[in-house]
């Protein structure tokens, strides 16, 4: 008889943060659901963030393990136990951490030759792993974890450099390029764009992220021909870029454990399970869950005209808050961001967890009606995927690329105003006002034009379930990428 040949190997090397890790364990799991071997490569402290789920795919007989390498804290000058992004508590400490991170290359490499993967799935940020993918003679894909949309902003960018040519900051200027007309200005672009007029150095950064990707066997994307099929044609038909879009990923979680667990099985407590019974007591569609990912930073009076927005409002609503100091006590004192006597009022009428939240559970329950959110790609796709239109309120990087297709190409949120593309570790300089947070969230809460984005959501929800189903968008591309990958032809 002929023996059974060894099944495809992927090694996937997820960034170091929770936003980035999230959809690579989901994506392995997918991959090892379709018969693939899949290893992920981490740090000791980041695997215990998804050790739980991976080790019960293996009960369930799927081929999927964990292999770890250590972090060189002393070696970048960092603690020890500050292996993620979450964990920085400052810009010098977030340097560190990058110059760590680079130091991985040759950990990678040797990974790499000791297991003998087929081919390499490792994070955008990561540019050197091209490189390091073909020493070994395997081929090295790029997994991005954004919007389409995103990426061919940020090509835009490179390509035509709109920002040399336009007077000031807060100058509207369309887009060049790009299918849709997206009019932005220079204050909502990253710091390193921003930089790159005039620091040869940054922009040499940016070139190297855009070669890693051009000179790659091709990008997975987490997102769904449905949702960006203009993005998606511009991408693989303008720029020439080969790629598979393989989303909603989120969607591989189909049991309570998983959505419970995900990206933080550590942080599970009562108090978070109780949440869901307290929406039990909600209508339908009367409730704002409110949580801004687990790195962003907002200043405390930017918290206090928020809640103030909240108050005015009137609507119920769950309220996430990052912990910055995990050694914080979980009851804080009265903190200087809440308006006095705003929890007392808010009883009955709103949560505030501090931490991590079961936000798939959260976001599935049928009393939610609206999502704030600051446009991080997986809470987007979390909410298109669970029907739920947003209010944006992007913060960083490229959120507020993310915001112009929730906004104006699907037309399922409304925006709060935010004009500033804020620098790591810190906070804006321009408030976005009570008066523009009350409104944004009546707009999506109540009235016939809530319903209008409410019915558009609810219609992507059936797209992107649709999309990762045997013959849907997503599930295509992802068989077309095992074939070739199998066949040696990527």
């Amino acid at each position: 008889m002929d023996s059974k040949p060894d099944p495809l190997h992927i090694l996937f090397f997820p960034h170091l943060a929770h936003g980035h890790m999230i959809p690579t364990i989901d994506m392995a799991r997918v991959f090892a659901r379709q018969g693939v071997k899949a290893t992920i490569l981490t740090t000791h402290l980041n695997a215990s963030f998804f050790s739980k789920v991976i080790e019960r795919d293996r009960k369930l007989g799927f081929e999927i393990d964990i292999v770890m390498i250590k972090f060189p804290s002393m070696e970048a000058g960092l603690p020890e136990g500050i292996e993620n992004i979450s964990s920085i508590t400052s810009q010098e400490m977030g340097y560190k951490l990058f110059k760590a991170v680079r130091l991985l290359q040759q950990p990678l490499q040797q990974v790499l030759e000791d297991c003998h993967p087929n081919c390499l799935v490792a994070d955008g940020m990561f540019p050197w792993a091209t490189e390091v993918a073909r020493k070994v003679g395997i081929p090295r894909l790029v997994f991005y974890g954004t919007s389409y949309l995103a990426c061919c902003v940020f090509d835009s960018f490179l390509r035509y450099e709109p920002l040399k040519n336009v007077t000031s900051d807060d100058q509207l200027f369309e887009v060049p390029g790009i299918p849709d007309k997206i009019m932005m200005t220079g204050l909502q672009q990253t710091v390193e764009l921003r930089d790159s007029r005039t620091n040869n150095e940054t922009t040499v950064v940016l070139h190297k992220l855009s070669e890693a990707e051009i000179t790659s066997s091709g990008v997975i994307m987490n997102s769904f021909q449905e949702l960006e099929p203009a993005y998606v044609q511009h991408y693989r038909k303008t720029l020439g870029r080969k790629t598979w879009h393989i989303g909603p990923l989120s969607l591989c979680n189909n049991d309570i454990e998983d959505k419970l667990e995900r990206g933080n099985a550590n942080a599970v407590s009562t108090h978070r399970v109780e949440c869901l019974r307290w929406l039990d007591s909600k209508k339908p569609n009367s409730v704002l869950y409110i949580c801004f990912g687990s790195v962003s930073w907002i200043s405390p009076t930017q918290l206090n005209e928020l809640a103030k927005g909240i108050e005015a409002s009137g609507v119920d609503f769950i309220w996430v808050v990052r912990k910055t100091n995990k050694d914080e006590e979980e009851e804080e004192d009265k903190e200087e961001w809440l308006p006095k006597g705003f929890e007392e009022r808010m009883k009955g009428k709103g949560l505030i967890i501090r931490g991590w939240a079961p936000q798939l559970l959260i976001l599935d329950h049928e009393a939610i009606g609206g999502f704030m959110t600051h446009c991080g790609w997986n809470s987007i796709l979390e909410s298109i995927t669970a029907g739920v239109p947003m209010v944006t309120w992007p913060l960083s990087n490229e959120q507020f690329s993310n915001e112009k297709l929730v906004t104006d190409i699907v037309r399922v949120g409304v925006g709060v105003g935010a004009q500033e593309c804020s620098k790591w570790m810190e906070g804006k300089k321009l408030l976005v006002t009570k008066e523009n947070i009350t409104s944004a969230i009546s707009q999506l809460m109540v009235g016939e034009e809530a319903n209008d984005m409410r019915n558009r959501a609810s219609a992507l929800k059936w797209m992107a379930k649709r999309a990762v189903e045997e013959g849907g968008s997503s599930h295509s591309d992802l068989k077309a990428l095992l074939d070739g990958l199998r066949l040696n032809s990527i």
